[in-house]
């Protein structure tokens, strides 16, 4: 049912669902005049007759033609025309031209706002919460008549953000539970996983409630920003809006996107699209140098080749890799040639540094550093203490200890840097896909980080593995004393310039981009927030999960 709501010289249109209350219909007036919820109305038939709420839905359905006139309830106060709201119920015209919303362009004009859900036929104008409270403090009525002099409300327009920040708040507070999400971001100044997936399935029901099955992109994205602006530190400091985890209008993800997906399941399908094809980002794209000294080509090239082969000074060896590293690069991104980059430069094998070297001649070395300055200070404290919000395992119970140093005698847990690396897994669990099947976070370590005891066979262990992805082999006689570590590539052992752990997967990190090798299927949520996040790597241009953007805004707000 639609109601054509004035007030002073504004009209608007209000939406009733069926099974529509008295209590809901106060509620939408409040919200399309930006009336504060504490404020007490009455409804008023034509005789000025008092329409209670025990017959009011009785009273509409006898008489859908009625107009209404609602004031404030204020004792012995005189009403004047110029201060009503007057709200004329109609019927939905039927099959005349439509709007998304089922009403006739013909009875109205919408918002200039683009992202309003208001609709109008002349200028809107709201007046602040704040001032509202200023008068109430002062004992003068919004609107009212005080010595026959009338007080309007003032004309301030209300934020694009402000707006979408109140359509949020109002639709948690007339949902069961969503209380409970406000209250919980006061006291903790962030939502658990548990408390963020509530809060979108309650604002993707009030959107089908209030929009339809399916809303317009616009109505998610006015949704997604209230999200934000309501709760700050959700917004994701990386991403153009700061709010695409939520819901990303280009790409047609977020949290709010697969909620409204998984709602309308059942119901007749869409069309499909057409997927674009995406740029190669990450370790993927071929890259121009950021510093790079003079290239050997031809037979200058393939001579500096023989002779890393067989040199033994460690300094020419690091000086003829840099000479020869565009050739390299070609090397790695050829796809008939890749796989022979170790035949062609075994050096790698032997030489430990290389690796550090090739990435520092890709991206310079602000960005080469930036995992072993800013993980410790910066993302080490926080990302433990997400994981304290997370649902307790052993397995996680036993990290959370490592990283906070409280296990150090204990032989059988990673030292506290690996431990708040492996944390990650679990904020980042592995996903499932059309051609794989979901692993634990348990499992997953594996796929980053192997143990070997310093006693046993290296060559029985690579026999036993299979795959190109890069993955760390610590050997030492127990996990929190490591005598080496090397980075696997290919059944290939590269020795790590690194003594700890943490270098250790700062050059796993590297190797992607060195070696031009793709993150592993079920470790790419971890490998893409350190890529953009920590080491700032193609962020605007990296395909990020909303998992990866939530976290971001949770450790960087």
């Amino acid at each position: 049912m639609l109601l054509k709501v004035k007030y002073l010289n504004t009209k608007k249109y209000i939406r009733l669902l069926s099974g529509f209350t008295f209590l809901d219909f106060i509620a939408q007036v409040k919200y399309k005049f930006g009336l504060p919820d504490a404020a007490e109305l009455d409804a008023f038939d034509e005789t000025n007759t008092i329409v209670e709420e025990d017959i009011f839905s009785e009273l509409i359905e006898a008489r859908p033609d009625l107009c209404l006139t609602v004031r404030d309830r204020i004792p012995d106060a005189a009403q004047t025309p110029e201060q009503d709201i007057i709200l004329e119920i109609q019927i939905d015209p039927g099959p005349s031209p439509t709007t998304q919303d089922g009403i006739s362009e013909e009875d109205f004009s919408p918002l200039d706002h683009s992202t309003s859900t208001s609709l109008t036929d002349t200028d809107t104008s709201l007046s602040s919460d704040k001032d509202h409270s200023s008068r109430i403090e002062h004992g003068t009525p919004i609107g009212r008549c005080i010595s026959n002099q009338v007080i309007p409300r003032p004309n301030t327009e209300v934020s694009e953000s402000e707006a979408a920040k109140e359509m949020v708040k109002n639709a948690l507070l007339c949902k069961p539970g969503g209380e409970d999400v406000i209250e919980e971001y006061k006291a903790e100044k962030s939502v658990t996983h548990r408390t963020r997936r509530r809060l979108v399935n309650i604002l993707a029901s009030h959107m089908t409630e209030s929009h339809g099955r399916m809303p317009s992109r616009k109505h998610k994205e006015k949704y997604a920003l209230g999200i934000i602006t309501l709760f700050p530190s959700l917004k994701d400091p990386f991403s153009p809006k700061g709010y695409e985890h939520f819901y990303d209008a280009e790409k047609g993800t977020g949290y709010l996107a697969w909620r409204l997906k998984t709602m309308s399941r059942n119901t007749e399908k869409r069309p499909a699209k057409t997927a674009a094809v995406a740029q190669a980002q990450g370790p993927k794209r071929r890259r121009l140098a950021a510093t790079l000294p003079e290239q050997l080509d031809g037979d200058a090239c393939r001579e500096a080749i023989s002779f890393l082969i067989h040199s033994q000074d460690e300094a020419s060896v690091f000086q003829k890799m840099k000479m020869t590293f565009q050739y390299r690069q070609d090397l790695v991104h050829d796809p008939q040639r890749t796989t022979d980059v170790f035949k062609t430069f075994p050096r790698f094998l032997d030489v430990k540094g290389l690796l550090n070297q090739d990435f520092l001649l890709l991206f310079g070395a602000e960005t080469s550093s930036k995992m072993l300055e800013k993980w410790d200070t910066t993302f080490r404290p926080k990302v433990i203490n997400e994981a304290k919000h997370l649902t307790q395992s052993v397995e996680l119970c036993r990290l959370l200890k490592a990283a906070e140093k409280l296990t150090e005698n204990d032989d059988t847990t990673w030292d506290s840097d690996m431990a708040s690396l492996l944390l990650l897994l679990y904020l980042l669990p592995p996903t499932a896909g059309r051609k794989r099947t979901k692993i634990s976070p348990s499992d997953a370590v594996d796929k980053m980080l192997h143990f070997h005891k310093s006693c046993c066979s290296l060559d029985e262990h690579l026999r036993g593995r299979d795959g190109r992805q890069p993955y760390i082999l610590a050997v030492g006689r127990t996990r929190n004393r490591i005598d080496t570590f090397y980075i696997v590539v290919d059944k290939q052992l590269i020795p790590c310039q690194a003594t700890s752990s943490l270098g250790a997967f700062d050059e796993l990190f590297k190797s992607h981009y060195v070696f031009n090798l793709s993150y592993d299927e079920y470790l790419g949520q971890l490998f893409t927030f350190v890529q953009t996040t920590v080491w700032n790597i193609d962020v605007a241009t990296t395909n990020e999960s909303p998992r990866v953007r939530e976290l971001r805004a949770k450790v960087l707000n």
